[in-house]
């Protein structure tokens, strides 16, 4: 009997359909993981391990800037993949930390498990390939709004699109995020209010 919690994990992998009867060993594959608010799943100079789907909570991936600020690159919430990509995928130390925001419960697995997934199952080359592409499309079009719109145009663009659980998470992640002050992302948030 599959719980909520794999069913969240399948639904993540769409457009794949996944069962317990065609997807048995998939299944077995993964283990649920607790992190308290404030709690580092991953900092810098430590390997990504596992790769992630969040059951429940917030999660921010950043760096730290040479002047000590956080550089928010992205967020990961309910029924999103998380992790250290890059770090899990080259199996080379994480430059980013990968911060819990709120209480967080977290299905995860190993990069052995991810490697065989591809073996064991082929439809996963073709979820591989749709996955990464909508991870590059996404990155550039968040570039691209980071160098060519006002903070106003990224402010409302954003706010267009945000999921509600990102409406939980402080302000000045969300600012991070956004590439502008808690200032400005605060005067943006009154005036829209």
């Amino acid at each position: 009997m599959i719980n909520a919690d794999y069913t969240i994990v399948a639904n993540a992998f769409n457009p794949l359909v996944l069962s317990v009867d065609t997807h048995s060993e998939f299944f077995t594959m993964w283990e649920e993981v607790s992190y308290n608010k404030g709690d580092f799943v991953c900092e810098p100079g430590r390997i990504e391990r596992y790769f992630y789907v969040v059951i429940t909570g917030v999660l921010a991936i950043y760096l730290i800037d040479k002047n000590g600020e956080k550089r928010v690159i992205g967020f990961s919430f309910d029924g999103s993949f998380s992790g250290v990509y890059d770090s899990f995928l080259d199996e080379s130390p994480s430059n980013y930390y990968l911060e819990a925001l709120s209480d967080t419960v977290l299905m995860r697995f190993s990069k052995a498990n991810y490697d065989r997934l591809f073996d064991l199952y082929p439809e996963f080359n073709y979820w591989g390939r749709i996955a990464h592409q909508q991870l590059l499309i996404g990155r550039v079009k968040r570039e691209v709004e980071l160098m060519t719109l006002s903070s106003e145009e990224r402010y409302k663009a954003f706010m267009n699109r945000i999921p509600e659980p990102l409406t939980r998470i402080p302000q000045k992640y969300l600012a991070s995020y956004l590439n502008m002050t808690p200032e400005t992302f605060s005067r943006m948030r009154r005036l829209k209010s």
